[in-house]
Formats: C-alpha cells, sequence, structure tokens
C-alpha cells in the first residue's frame, strides 16, 4: 500500500511552513487520480514519489500536482519528499527525476531534525517584459512607483517559470490583496508557476509573498522553487558574488512562518535550496 504523508516543509513547527503532501507508492496512479487525490488532500502541492525504474538507491520519479493542475517543479514539497525519504531509508542522496530534469536532494542531520538540500536543474534569468509586469502590476494593484528601481521586474526559472517583483518598501510588500482572476489568467498565458514578491532587507536577507492563483490558492507560505528562481536572478543581475548565500523569511504575514536557505553556485548550473520539515499530525 502506498503511503500519503503530510509535513510542513521550511519549518519545526507544525503550524508553521507550507503543508506538503507526500505519496509513496511502487507505481504511479493515473494522472487524474493524482490529480483527484492533491485536490483531497488540499495543500498547494502534492509530491508523488515512485521507484524510477532503475536500481540505484535513492532513484526516484516524481510529478507534483496542485489541486487544479501538474506543476513542473515544487521546492517545499522537493524539501518535504527529502526528510520523508531519509526518514524511510536513512540519511543520504536521492536523485529525483522531475518532468523538467533530475533535481538531487542531499540530507542530513541538523539543528532540531533532518534538513534537506535541493539542486536544482540548471537555472536562469531574463528581464521581464514590460506589458507582463505592466499587467501584473494592474492585477496585484501595485504602482510602477512602488518598485525597488535597483531591482528591476525579471522571470526566474529553476525548474518552474516565477516572475520576480521587488517592493521599494516592506509596507508595499505587507500589503497583498490581489484580482485573483485577472492574476491567474495574466500567469497562465505566461507559464508563470507564482509571482514572487520580495523586498530586500539586507543584501543576504529577503522577505517574500508568492501568490499562487493558477494552483487555487491565494498565497504559498514558503515556495523553494520560486526561492531558486530567486538566487538564479540574482546571479544575472550581478547582484551577489558567488558563491554565495541569503535567506529568505516568508509566510510571516499569513501566520505560517518559513525560512529558507539558497545558496547561488558559480556562473552555471542549478540552485541550492535548504530546508527543513516537520511531520503533521
Amino acid at each position: 500500500m502506498p503511503d500519503l504523508l503530510r509535513l510542513a516543509a521550511f519549518t519545526l513547527d507544525p503550524t508553521g511552513g507550507n503543508p506538503a503532501g507526500v505519496w509513496i507508492g511502487d507505481a504511479p496512479p493515473p494522472a487524474d487520480q493524482m490529480l483527484r487525490i492533491a485536490a483531497e488532500v488540499g495543500y498547494s502541492e502534492t509530491a508523488f514519489l515512485t521507484p524510477d525504474g532503475s536500481d540505484a538507491r535513492g532513484a526516484y520519479r516524481v510529478r507534483y500536482f496542485s489541486p487544479a493542475a501538474e506543476v513542473p517543479f515544487c521546492g517545499h514539497a522537493t524539501i518535504a519528499s527529502g526528510v520523508a525519504l531519509a526518514e524511510r531509508e536513512g540519511i543520504g542522496r536521492f536523485d529525483l527525476r522531475t518532468n523538467n530534469g533530475v533535481v538531487v536532494v542531499d540530507t542530513a542531520y541538523g539543528a532540531g531534525g533532518i534538513r534537506a538540500t535541493l539542486t536544482s536543474v540548471p537555472a536562469s534569468a531574463r528581464d521581464a517584459a514590460p506589458e507582463l509586469f505592466e499587467a501584473a502590476l494592474g492585477a496585484l494593484g501595485w504602482r510602477a512607483g512602488e518598485l525597488d528601481p535597483d531591482l528591476p521586474p525579471g522571470v526566474g526559472y529553476a525548474g518552474a517559470h516565477h516572475l520576480i517583483l521587488a517592493a521599494a518598501t516592506y509596507d508595499r510588500l505587507a500589503r497583498l490583496d490581489y484580482d485573483f482572476d485577472h492574476l491567474r489568467a495574466i500567469m497562465l498565458a505566461a507559464d508563470l508557476t507564482t509571482v514572487q514578491l520580495i523586498w530586500r532587507e539586507a543584501a543576504d536577507r529577503f522577505r517574500a509573498r508568492d501568490p499562487f492563483p493558477v494552483g487555487n490558492v491565494v498565497e504559498d507560505p514558503a515556495t523553494g522553487a520560486a526561492a531558486a528562481a530567486l538566487g538564479a536572478y540574482l546571479r544575472w543581475r550581478g547582484e551577489l558574488t558567488p558563491p554565495a548565500r541569503f535567506t529568505i523569511s516568508q509566510g510571516v504575514e499569513m501566520g505560517r512562518p518559513s525560512h529558507i536557505e539558497v545558496e547561488v553556485p558559480g556562473a552555471d548550473g542549478g540552485i541550492r535550496v535548504t530546508g527543513t520539515a516537520v511531520s503533521i499530525g
């Protein structure tokens, strides 16, 4: 029988972080059944893991479903999966074959429990087309003058695409009230998974909020895929000198605080994202 687990990622408090479903079985269910299970679990994403068919230890095929649709990659469900697999099989490396490539997850014991570190597929970033970010600003109710001029709108990719908009002040970030259907239509047309709204608190410390209407979720309390995409954006912009590290606080305004650690290696390759996860009783 498959196991269906519920964990909160990027936290050690079951009432914090971002809840994820982790389904582990011998054979994958049909896609419509995975979608149904994800909807029944009710979290922003559920990861479905099955052995990838090789004899290698820790090699799994993984697919991610929100309650509304399949998504190409989900960071917090990957962190939750890494912790769940380490609890079942022991600490070590796990190779998760996603729709867009292999994501390596390294697990180790740390303060408070098991820590999982994912290495994304090769990451990249680009300028956001003016018509895209202007439309997004309209749906969000933001004005162009409220953006940080030092961090212009961009699109980051580390397995999924995320529009990155940087607020000039925390006050602007703290007020989130947007047109759900309008933003969802914009994101679907541009193949975006979330819109990552950030405020740079310090050179190595960010606050973030992530609307996720394409998954029928108003806001994500922790978004590992967007954290990796932000690492790609900052590297592309020259805002940090690799190898570099920074942290993201997310979910605070929702009452589900999350702590995300990001490591940006050299000029090429994937971004590393580290977090903890804890079972939700």
